[in-house]
């Protein structure tokens, strides 16, 4: 049903201590985890749950695309 991956940004609350997705593509994801893994398991499960919320309905396989990203610092060491 969906020729090309639906895409999910995905980024790191230094505050919260929690990774943080949403989705243009899916109306109405925001969701976070401790994890990485927990979260792309968690999406596994939403993001089907809000298409069909959305008004698509049915048994359909839905590919998607996590693009992560993380800002750090790295502290050089000067003799």
């Amino acid at each position: 049903m969906f020729k090309k991956p639906l895409f999910v940004r995905v980024e790191w609350d230094e505050e919260a201590k929690v990774w943080v997705a949403t989705s243009d593509d899916v109306p109405g994801l925001a969701t976070e985890e401790d994890t990485m893994e927990d979260l792309i398991d968690k999406l596994k499960i939403l993001i089907p749950e809000l298409l069909v919320a959305n008004g698509i309905s049915g048994e359909f396989d839905v590919p998607f695309e996590v693009l992560a990203r993380s800002f750090e610092i790295a502290r050089g060491v000067t003799d």
